[in-house]
């Protein structure tokens, strides 16, 4: 059985570099460039409009910038998986991403296996962070604690296999669970850490020490 298209819009200023993603990923038969927009205004209407699974994001933009505009998908589209893919990798754009609700970050350099695994990843629900942002956030971190020390051990099991990068499904497998409760633990750890996302969990269980660095990697 073929395995269902991903759908995705890719905005961007350049004209160059939107041409070049989709040659990429139209290269795969799972993969689907259905849209493109070159500013965040054109970029909400675009996306409004064709309801992508995944949305490829830049984030200087003339006019409204790619933060802001993920800020809004993530609110009114939530089903919408925003994959950030940026020349920039300063700490504050990254957690600024990661905050706006995007579910993941790449750097434009990356080569195009890189990013196709990242698309796929991101519209499975899976966050994607590009190696070495991981560890540079851990080290910039300031951020108090959230009540890490209530997580339960439950929930503690549930986020490892997060950091590892399993799907909820996958999880509920996993610790013989249903994903419905797999989901209520999700919302518990990411209430009891602060944080809004499965990247943002597993950043901020690293710099509490609730998870090492190795428990991310399969």
């Amino acid at each position: 059985m073929d395995a269902p298209v991903i759908r995705v819009v890719v905005v961007d200023d350049h004209a160059l570099h939107r041409d070049g993603t989709r040659q990429i990923l139209d290269a795969y038969p799972d993969l689907q460039v259905v849209g493109d927009a070159n500013s965040g205004e054109v970029a909400l209407a675009v996306i409004n409009q064709l309801r992508p699974d995944v949305v490829l994001m830049d984030i200087r933009l003339p006019g409204m910038n790619g933060i802001e505009v993920t800020r809004r998908l993530t609110r009114d589209l939530p089903g919408v998986r925003v994959l950030m893919v940026s020349a920039y990798d300063e700490d504050e754009y990254v957690r600024g991403a990661l905050e706006a609700g995007a579910a993941g970050y790449m750097s434009k350099t990356a080569p195009g296996k890189e990013l196709v695994q990242a698309v796929r990843a991101v519209a499975g629900g899976t966050s994607v962070l590009q190696s070495g942002l991981t560890a540079r956030l851990l080290i910039s971190s300031r951020q108090p604690e959230h009540g890490a020390a209530d997580l339960s051990e439950r929930e503690l099991a549930v986020l490892r296999l997060l950091a590892a990068g399993l799907h909820n499904r996958e999880i509920a497998g996993q610790l013989t669970i249903s994903s419905r409760t797999v989901d209520r633990h999700c919302d518990n750890i990411y209430a009891k850490l602060g944080v809004g996302s499965r990247t943002e969990a597993v950043v901020r269980a690293i710099s509490t020490k609730l998870l090492s660095v190795g428990d991310g990697e399969r």
